[in-house]
């Protein structure tokens, strides 16, 4: 055997660093060539890093959390040499063991990973070929065995529907919702435990983690649901970094539970702080509970008061958190926005009563062809058909070369809010694309987006973008341009709202809408006129047949 270090390869175009966020091996585990052995963030994406060698993992450099410059040496292989005995046969096993025991040892190292489930197959990074039936080798992409790992799946328990077996995310989507993956928990005893489940942005209430030092008993103690003392949010969808995630999973308690005030981007956000403190109070709830089932009533009360005001105690405790990766990226592109050009937002209302009749009527159309249809498309031909009509908010100013470009390319990008912040991917050529089109190419965008799956590509080029922060019930705001655009839309909420036309007041469908621009290239007339244009169109929809 030969010792074979790796360093952490240029994981993105001009990375100079990054954030190991999660080991998906262990000292001791089989790895084979591309098998991703840890996920990485950058200031541009989290990335899987894939293996270069066959050979088993002898150390591991680097703590989870800590930034890592490009090039340090982050695992130690032991690597078979050319020569040694059965090579051929031990390469072969090497590749039939590494299906089962990589899964098995990732489901109790790996910390939980960041945003929603994967809902879309990819066989990046997979060279297997046809299994031969008597091999028991299990063929799957790295993508389907992360979510094996997520759900508590046996990978090898899998029927694969793919060519030759393979294994893809939908096959363990459907093993696990036909109750089957049951069975590889049992199998291992009690010490696999509970995991942690996340299916459609919902995570099951347990999780334990045994083998591991002092602070396993935490887990231990608050799994189950919490105590009729503690308050849990019980919400449907929670953001929280990849740190946050694995402090939860470790404490055993579920992120949709923990109380929280702290917003970002319109959706609840939990901090390793508030879970500490939310699985300290049920800790000591519990502990309370019990010592009154001890010794009676007499002296229950006040223990149970004394272990929520303790739970209360330790929630005050500032905790630093981490300013770097995608966030500290958002953030350096904001401030960069905001400082560089002279914002002026401009706000109106649409009344939009036919849009609302005219996608309730195509909905089902949409649907029958496999497509949710929402209000987005319908909005982004409408700014099309303004930006045609005044270019200089589909421009870019060039200072050092005292031009304004006009551009003819008509890409909007479209906010989305993630684990990680807000991302903007963009729809490209939207003026050739049909309603259906572009409502299709929203939705798969958004969702990947929210996955951590969308590529730097996707999220470049664009020359517009839309923020729809009526999605979570708001009307007005001032979105910080998409630097270096010169203007942005902001969506309020499609609401019924009172509107008084002729003298009388009725109830009708309106949409908010906040356009800030960059007063340096765009004068408030032009952008009340390109507003006024856009609402146009949204009230009276047949207008967009003619663009």
């Amino acid at each position: 055997m030969a010792e074979k270090e790796f360093k952490l390869p240029d994981v993105g175009e001009g990375v100079a660093e990054g954030e190991l966020v999660n080991w998906l091996v262990a000292p001791g585990d089989t790895v084979t060539e591309d098998q991703p052995v840890a996920e990485v963030e950058t200031d541009k994406a989290l990335v899987e890093v894939p293996s270069p060698y066959n050979g088993t993992v002898k150390q591991l450099h680097v703590e989870e959390g800590q930034m890592v410059p490009v090039g340090d040496v982050i695992v130690t292989y032991d690597v078979p040499e050319e020569g040694d005995d059965g090579s051929g046969e031990s390469a072969e096993s090497t590749e039939d063991e590494v299906e089962t025991s990589a899964d098995a040892d990732t489901d109790a190292d790996a910390g939980a990973t960041s945003g929603e489930s994967a809902t879309t197959d990819s066989d990046a990074g997979s060279t297997d070929e046809a299994p031969e039936p008597s091999s028991g080798r299990v063929f799957a992409p790295p993508s389907a065995r992360r979510l094996a790992r997520e759900l508590g799946v046996d990978i090898a328990a899998v029927e694969g529907s793919g060519p030759g077996g393979r294994v893809s995310e939908g096959d363990v989507r459907a093993h696990a919702e036909s109750g089957e993956s049951g069975d590889a928990g049992a199998a291992g005893g009690e010490s696999s435990g509970p995991k942690q489940v996340d299916i459609g942005g919902k995570q099951s209430a347990v999780s334990r983690k045994d083998g591991e030092d002092a602070d396993g008993a935490t887990a231990e103690a608050v799994a189950g649901s919490a105590p009729s003392s503690v308050e849990a949010a019980e919400r449907d969808r929670t953001l929280a970094v990849p740190a946050t995630r694995k402090a939860a999973e470790d404490a055993g308690v579920d992120l949709d539970d923990v109380p929280t005030d702290e917003t970002r981007d319109g959706e609840a956000f939990v901090t390793t702080e508030q879970v500490q403190g939310y699985a300290q109070a049920v800790k000591e709830a519990k502990a309370a509970e019990a010592e009154e089932a001890a010794a009676g009533d007499e002296g229950g009360a006040p223990a149970r008061s004394a272990a929520a005001g303790n739970g209360a105690a330790a929630s005050r405790e500032p905790e630093s958190v981490p300013y770097r990766g995608v966030r500290r990226t958002i953030g350096q592109q904001m401030e960069h926005s905001k400082y560089t050009a002279p914002h002026v937002t401009h706000h109106d209302t649409a009344v939009v009563d036919e849009l609302v009749d005219v996608r309730a009527d195509l909905k089902e159309r949409a649907a029958e062809r496999d497509v949710r249809l929402s209000y987005m498309p319908f909005v982004m031909k409408a700014l099309v058909a303004g930006l045609k009509e005044f270019p200089y908010l589909n421009s870019e100013l060039r200072e050092d070369d005292e031009e304004i470009l006009l551009k003819k390319e008509y890409n909007l990008g479209i906010a989305v809010a993630t684990d990680a912040g807000l991302m903007v991917p963009v729809v490209k050529h939207v003026d050739e694309k049909s309603i259906v089109e572009l409502a299709a190419e929203v939705n798969d965008l958004a969702s990947r987006a929210r996955e951590r799956k969308v590529s730097r590509e996707e999220m470049q080029g664009g020359t517009f973008t839309i923020t729809n922060f009526g999605a979570i019930g708001g009307e007005y705001a001032t979105p910080i341009i998409n630097y270096p655009e010169t203007a942005i839309m902001g969506l309020g909420a499609i609401d019924e709202r009172p509107v008084a036309e002729d003298g009388e007041v009725r109830a009708a469908h309106t949409l908010p809408l906040s356009l800030s621009i960059d007063h340096r290239v765009i004068d408030g007339a032009e952008a009340g006129q390109f507003t006024n244009f856009v609402m146009e169109r949204l009230e009276n929809p047949s207008l967009l047949l003619l663009e």
